[in-house]
């Protein structure tokens, strides 16, 4: 009898277990099927680049045919419902049984959460985790010449964490570029107590923030936006006031992971952090955005995440234990402006440091510094994405963090 894995979602995760499995499981005894609701692929680092004319939209989707291999079958289906017990998953088109399933259906922005945000959406208050949202903005910060620009983080956790900051140092490039950079102010309001999650890349890109006149406002626990008077609103009353905001709304996992009540309260699957698997469920692994382990939600991550998911299943079809090889590695090209970019290297519990990546010794990108060279690497890391990654070809990028050649003495 052939047996099946079933895959829901075909964004990077799921476009890369698709990939290698197929290598591993032989045809003729094992059914590999991708269920997604969407016919095209998103790059979504792209995203950042469009409200600044760098990329377009041309630049950040293709077909998902394109990426699936051979072998694979790819259904375009809205998925209702997960249900585990039975091993069975229900879409708007019918039923799916499966053997293994793997979890890759990503993460969503809830604007609506916030109270008031949708009083102005789009209007004055934009965003750019959506190729729509992107789309917007670009047009709006083409007339946009004086006035505040805040770009506010309403809640942890969000998909790529360094993706905010970004954007404000592009931000200021941009109007620089355009003459009008005196009369804009740049603020970036968040939730946590600095720019970035881990507290040497925090204090680095707070050294950043202050060059470029860039004011930081820490700890704002948002409660609403006032759209009559352009203000957003903490629990506790503090008020930031602004001409134009870009808001990085709550992101919360699928909504058929809360619908079929195998989530936590952000629809985020529970996760073993280091094997993978679904901690409640059996023969469910789990990988990228859709996870709760902590560490960052890029595609770096579910591209290490990868080569711990697949062996890891391989190992149970064969009655072994999973191992927790992964170690939350996370690589992240930081843009800074006026083409120069800070990378950093990091798991969960390591900190960013000094050195060489990938080739410890060598690079050729810099860890920990500012260079037009990770610049090329950030640009670079789209025709990686599309012609490398997602074909799952071989990368010199190692699924564990490479403590070789890395300057650890300097933050202990």
């Amino acid at each position: 009898m052939i047996k099946k894995v079933l895959i829901l979602g075909a964004g990077a995760g799921g476009t890369m277990v698709a990939g290698k499995l197929r290598k591993e499981l032989p045809e003729s005894e094992w059914q590999i099927t991708i269920i997604d609701n969407d016919e095209m692929h998103h790059y979504q680092p792209g995203w950042l680049f469009i409200p600044f004319g760098i990329y377009s939209r041309k630049d950040c989707v293709r077909p998902k045919q394109e990426f699936i291999p051979d072998g694979v079958e790819f259904v375009v289906d809205e998925i209702e419902r997960i249900e585990p017990d039975e091993r069975r998953v229900v879409t708007k088109g019918g039923l799916y049984d499966y053997d293994w399933l793997v979890i890759g259906t990503g993460c969503r922005t809830v604007p609506e959460e916030i109270e008031g945000m949708m009083d102005d959406w789009r209007g004055s208050v934009h965003d750019f985790y959506s190729l729509e949202g992107s789309l917007a903005l670009r047009d709006k910060l083409k007339f946009f010449e004086s006035g505040r620009l805040v770009l506010n983080i309403a809640e942890m956790p969000i998909k790529c964490p360094v993706a905010p900051s970004e954007f404000i140092f592009m931000a200021d490039w941009f109007f620089t570029v355009n003459g009008c950079r005196d009369k804009i102010e740049l603020e970036i309001v968040t939730p946590l107590t600095g720019m970035f999650t881990k507290p040497v890349a925090s204090k680095m890109l707070a050294a950043v923030a202050e060059k470029k006149n860039i004011k930081v406002t820490p700890n704002f626990d948002i409660a609403q936006v006032n759209a009559g008077e352009k203000s957003i609103e903490s629990h506790r009353g503090a008020k930031v006031y602004y001409d134009l905001l870009v808001s990085i709304p709550p992101n919360f996992g699928s909504k058929c992971i809360e619908d079929s009540g195998i989530g936590d309260a952000m629809g985020y699957v529970d996760t073993d952090p280091h094997t993978l698997k679904a901690k409640q469920y059996d023969r469910v692994y789990v990988i990228g955005d859709a996870t709760n382990v902590p560490t960052s939600k890029a595609g770096s991550v579910a591209h290490y995440q990868a080569d711990t998911v697949v062996p890891n299943l391989l190992r149970e079809i064969e009655g072994r234990e999973p191992k927790g090889t992964f170690d939350g590695h996370s690589t992240c090209f930081i843009v800074s402006g006026f083409e120069k970019a800070i990378l950093i290297d990091f798991n969960y519990k390591v900190e960013p440091l000094p050195g060489k990546f990938p080739f410890p010794g060598l690079g050729p990108f810099s860890l920990l510094g500012e260079s037009q060279f990770n610049y090329g690497g950030k640009m670079m890391f789209k025709w990686v994405y599309w012609n490398m990654m997602l074909k799952c070809l071989d990368l010199p990028f190692e699924p564990q963090m490479n403590m070789a050649g890395k300057a650890r003495a300097a933050f202990a």
